[in-house]
């Protein structure tokens, strides 16, 4: 029997391209390939690159360059590049990287094992043309679903073409666009797309490019893979996609999504449901009410507000101001006084006064965020913001990025404090060794994975990974929480592991 032919997935960027390698990972696998975790390990090293802001793109040139090292020296023979930055630049990328033996775009998805066996066997695939990803689905809506059958929509496709008996362990099909899928790690964390692409048209983000129109996956899919995901022993999902709180407009529904949380929360084997990208200006009184009040479902708000001061958002083509800003969350708080709020804010766009960065650090200030993401302005290729005039010098930008990051960061670890002597609810994730700290870590409530920081137990006794505990905070470091384990919820999970 000859031997199996080898894959290595390496993943880049954010947990909407994480959900896309296990879509590849389950159909190489399902075609015979066999996933290897180390790219050194591999006949193909499959990077699946990141295009959002220029350091991302920096990030996914280094990983391809680092796999192509690897090429002569051990059992690596091909390279190739899939994912945002791929889709974005095809050619060009191509052509200003020859290290890459090729460059995929999501057209190519259906078809990766025969693509990457052309490669291996010394083959060339032309690299895609880019294309404005928008324009291949209506306008409308209401028209996408019925429209987007012959469209690639990686976590959307169904597995065409593939055997009937399938490999142990591959995601069965839910439904008739459930993606194929298997899990790259052993994590009791799994995102779940929801939908893809975008319709807004912020002035400074070229996603929508080529990640393309905003279309839902049907909620029967949803459920689904959220199902499997729950025999494979995930506690948590996470519902990710470019902007969640559009869900169900193209079904017919805006307010599906209000609908579909609680039957996630009532999957067998889920201990938590989060809900990641939610866009302020969309936010529904229905929404909050249910994000603060079902059981299971997490009081976890990641909003893109991305600046407060007026004038910056209406050039970023975006709404609300400090005050309405701060109203929304004085109305989640009135509902879960414990909710956990998270944000990203880009400084030094075109235009930004002193005043305005003001007006941003009064909102940092009066926001009592979670977690905060700061990021220096760029011109991104294609956006309309690259266009602008009234650019700050490079030099302005950096100061006002250090400035505001360490009130970010100071602000953080206060909100942190204020946690000390609340009750959370701790998804154990880990035991022994993380950062080279030893002990057990979790995460609670208004910690999303690898962005909002992490619980570390005064004692990892009677802990094991998967187990959701409740923990009462007894200090902090930076924004992270020290938590001691309550003994009645040690007992409790115990007994029902029983």
């Amino acid at each position: 029997m000859p031997e199996r032919r080898t894959v290595a997935l390496v993943t880049l960027g954010c947990a909407r391209n994480e959900v896309d390698s296990e879509e590849l990972a389950g159909r190489l696998e399902a075609d015979g390939w066999q996933l290897v975790e180390d790219a050194e390990d591999a006949d193909v090293a499959v990077v699946n690159t990141c295009g959002f802001v220029e350091a991302a793109k920096k990030d996914s040139v280094d990983a391809l360059l680092e796999a192509n090292d690897l090429k002569g020296h051990g059992r690596t023979q091909a390279v190739v590049a899939v994912g945002c930055m791929a889709e974005r630049y095809g050619k060009e990328l191509a052509e200003a990287l020859p290290e890459a033996d090729g460059v995929l775009g999501f057209d190519d998805y259906t078809n990766i094992s025969d693509r990457l066996q052309t490669i291996l066997n010394g083959g060339i695939h032309a690299a895609h043309t880019p294309r404005d990803r928008r324009k291949l689905l209506p306008i409308s809506p209401a028209e996408r679903q019925s429209a987007g059958a012959g469209v690639a929509l990686p976590g959307h496709g169904a597995p065409e073409g593939l055997p009937e008996d399938l490999p142990e362990g591959l995601a069965p099909e839910s439904g008739p666009r459930a993606p194929l899928r298997r899990r790259l790690d052993g994590s009791p964390v799994a995102s779940v797309k929801l939908a893809s692409g975008c319709d807004r048209r912020c002035s400074f983000c070229a996603i929508p490019s080529f990640r393309g129109s905003f279309i839902s996956r049907r909620p029967s899919d949803v459920l689904g893979e959220t199902r499997w995901l729950a025999e494979q022993g995930v506690k948590e999902v996470m519902l990710v996609s470019e902007n969640n709180t559009s869900y169900g407009k193209d079904l017919g529904d805006i307010r599906l999504l209000e609908t579909l949380l609680p039957e996630l929360a009532e999957v067998d084997g889920i201990e938590r449901v989060r809900v990641s990208y939610l866009q302020p200006a969309e936010m529904r009184p229905g929404l909050i009410d249910v994000l603060t009040s079902t059981p299971k479902i997490a009081p976890y708000f990641d909003l893109s507000f991305q600046h407060s001061a007026p004038d910056v958002l209406r050039a970023m083509r975006r709404f609300g101001d400090t005050d309405r800003f701060l109203e929304l969350l004085d109305t989640i708080r009135a509902k879960a006084p414990q909710a956990g709020v998270r944000s990203n804010f880009i400084v030094g766009f075109p235009g930004e006064t002193e005043a305005d960065l003001a007006e941003l650090e009064r909102f940092l200030t009066g926001a009592r965020l979670d977690a905060i993401g700061v990021f220096g302005y760029s011109d991104e290729e294609g956006t309309e913001a690259a266009t602008y005039g009234h650019k700050l010098d490079e030099d302005v930008v950096a100061a006002r990025l250090a400035r505001v990051s360490r009130l970010a960061e100071e602000l953080v670890a206060q909100r942190a404090e204020e946690r000390v002597g609340e009750t959370v609810h701790v998804l154990v994730e880990s035991i022994g060794s993380i950062d080279d700290d030893e002990g057990a870590f979790g995460r609670a409530e208004h910690q999303a994975p690898e962005t909002d920081g992490q619980v570390l137990f005064t004692s990892g006794e009677g802990l094991t990974v998967g187990r959701m505990v409740e923990a009462k905070v007894v200090g902090t470091e930076g924004v992270d929480l020290v938590a001691e384990p309550l003994p009645g919820s040690l007992a409790c999970t115990e007994e029902a592991g029983r």
